[in-house]
């Protein structure tokens, strides 16, 4: 018995299918490798404690909790102790900025995290304060990157357009926070 014949729709249509399948997977593995490979470094140095850290935040599609802890850390209110959880948006803000700048050299903390109490002592001492400061939600930090221009910092944040971007030249530091996006010079 012969075998039957398949016509040429079928044939055209079975190719079609069997090239997709040849293409799609390869593209989509590789699309889940190069974000399963990516990761998230950053690079921070607390001015007011001395302390370093350099750390691996985020790695093969999750962030990784320890590491997350570690930033709560440095990050924490200078004059409590107190520690907040730093919103993972400003950690990936902070990722991007470092990127765009291309600089090994650590983010330094002028200020990461405050408690209420913190922020009402700076409103009384410094002007420009806000009152609901953004610092107090574990989503604004002050910094520096050493050896690198404060005009160059804060360009390269508002390009991102990721947030508010303050310019303090007189007190050497950029804000930067996840609120709207908004610039303004202290």
């Amino acid at each position: 018995m012969q075998a039957p014949l398949i016509d040429r729709r079928k044939f055209i249509r079975m190719g079609l299918i069997t090239a997709a399948a040849a293409v799609i997977p390869c593209n989509a593995l590789a699309s889940v490798y190069e974000s399963a490979s990516d990761v998230r470094e950053l690079h921070f140095y607390n001015l007011y404690t001395y302390e370093d850290l350099k750390i691996t935040y985020w790695r093969e599609g999750w962030y990784i909790p320890e590491a997350l802890s570690d930033i709560n850390h440095i990050f924490r209110d200078i004059r409590t102790g107190k520690v907040k959880a730093i919103n993972k948006e400003l950690l990936d803000l902070l990722f991007n900025i470092r990127k765009k700048i291309n600089v090994d050299a650590p983010f330094q903390i002028v200020s990461g995290y405050r408690t209420p109490q913190s922020n009402a002592i700076l409103r009384k001492l410094k002007k420009g304060v806000a009152k609901n400061s953004l610092h107090m939600y574990g989503k604004a930090v002050d910094i520096r990157v050493p050896g690198f221009s404060l005009r160059t910092l804060r360009r390269e944040a508002k390009k991102l357009e990721l947030g508010g971007v303050g310019y303090y030249p007189q007190a050497h530091f950029v804000h930067v926070d996840v609120g709207e996006v908004r610039y303004w010079r202290g």
